[in-house]
């Protein structure tokens, strides 16, 4: 493969229009830039100049390298700033959006050792429900949990992990309430929903064999606030469907156990949203890393 070099010396003679002013230009001998862009033509056995002591021009060929040789030199330039961005120290501000439930679980744990490992970075976290407008109100990034992930105009998207919904009660509850067997039964028990308000509470359920369900329900209590059910289901006020990173403490503990395994609710798939990845700072490149790394294994 012919070296940039060649390229680079061919662009500025052709930019500065003739031999001089491109030695000038550069500091170097006349000489020299010569033999540069002879060996080119030498290499690509072509006549890319037509030069006298009266007249200089470019070849209808000479045309067409000029052409892609600009674009050839631009990838290069974009490849050493993008290893210079890779080896500069991250620092700086990120403003970084964030599910208040994911926040509240794998982020509490995660973020002091982010912070830890990088300490020329200061973290601005919007734990929010809400869905922001990334490059209008100024965030790095929002990482979201969407069933697809969003395909906003402007924005690069990595997925992290494909997350689940489970049923769960505390071992209290269960050892009072009815046998459990089929999503049918879930009438009988006293049951804690996400939703404004009692009407048409449903749980759309997926089993084991990849069947469909829809459970109504008529909940006990009704809440959009993951802590205050995830409290209320450890009091053993009934069952819940909570996200897996919400409850997986717990599970672990023994604190709440799965209420008919084979089945659950698809959440959505965690992904994080951030503008195109050409120029993006260093911190931020660090912190999606740093997150695709370890938010899926603490899920």
């Amino acid at each position: 493969m012919q070296p940039l070099q060649g390229f680079y010396y061919f662009c500025q003679v052709v930019e500065h229009g003739g031999f001089a002013r491109a030695a000038r230009a550069l500091s170097i001998p006349k000489s020299r830039l010569s033999r540069h862009v002879a060996s080119l033509e030498s290499e690509l056995n072509v006549r890319l100049l037509n030069r006298s002591t009266r007249r200089f021009a470019v070849t209808e060929v000479g045309q067409e390298v000029y052409r892609h040789a600009l674009a050839m030199l631009a990838e290069a330039d974009a490849a050493v700033e993008a290893v210079e961005f890779a080896r500069a120290e991250p620092r700086g501000n990120l403003k970084v959006s964030c599910p208040v439930a994911l926040a509240q679980s794998s982020l509490a744990q995660l973020l002091p050792e982010f912070l830890r490992s990088y300490p020329a970075v200061r973290l601005q976290l919007d734990a929010t429900n809400r869905r922001v407008d990334i490059l209008n109100e100024g965030f790095d990034a929002a990482l979201r949990v969407r069933t697809q992930p969003s395909d906003e105009h402007g924005l690069v998207v990595r997925t992290m992990r494909h997350l689940e919904e489970f049923l769960v009660a505390s071992p209290a509850h269960l050892a009072r309430a009815p046998a459990l067997a089929t999503p049918a039964q879930l009438s009988e028990h006293a049951t804690l929903g996400r939703a404004t308000d009692f009407e048409r509470h449903a749980w759309e359920l997926s089993g084991p064999a990849g069947e469909t369900v829809r459970a109504e329900l008529t909940p006990r209590m009704v809440c959009l606030d993951f802590v205050v059910l995830r409290a209320a289901v450890l009091a053993g006020l009934g069952i819940a469907l909570l996200p897996e990173s919400v409850v997986r403490a717990d599970l672990a503990s023994g604190a709440l156990v799965r209420v008919l395994p084979g089945w659950n609710a698809p959440q959505g798939i965690l992904h994080v949203a951030f503008p195109s990845r050409r120029g993006m700072l260093p911190a931020l490149r660090a912190f999606i890393d740093f997150l695709a790394e370890r938010l899926p294994a603490t899920l």
